[in-house]
């Protein structure tokens, strides 16, 4: 199994940016696409980001232009920069990361367990 740790969530008011991070821990043998998920209160949880082990993204359009997804494969990680955030940005976000892990079954998806960020004044 991998394990996924998340950071970099909290209080900023509109306008303000954050800086989310993920990254996989284990028997990592191979990556896959990364990506970040929004729920919103009382809402479903989206795709808002996504990046392929080649570095082709693709955004929401609630968030094209103001946040950007990268990946590190050495560090197994990825992250999410948020600019010039949004109320309506309020959320849990959690990141996913597809990997391989020694003498598993393939590719899986593996889930943080979401952080959240605010933003109010």
């Amino acid at each position: 199994q991998a394990q996924i740790a998340e950071s970099g969530g909290g209080l900023v008011q509109p306008g303000g940016s954050l800086r989310l991070s993920c990254a996989a821990s284990g028997q990592i043998s191979a990556l896959g696409d990364m990506a970040w998920y929004q729920q919103g209160p009382g809402r479903q949880r989206v795709l808002i980001a996504r990046i392929t082990s080649d570095g082709i993204t693709n955004y929401a359009e609630s968030v094209k232009g103001r946040f950007t997804i990268a990946n590190d494969l050495v560090k197994d990680s990825t992250y999410l920069q948020m600019n010039n955030l949004k109320a309506e940005d309020t959320a849990i976000y959690y990141c996913m990361i597809e990997a391989a892990v020694e003498g598993g079954n393939g590719v899986n998806r593996f889930w943080g367990q979401g952080i959240q960020v605010t933003v109010s004044s």
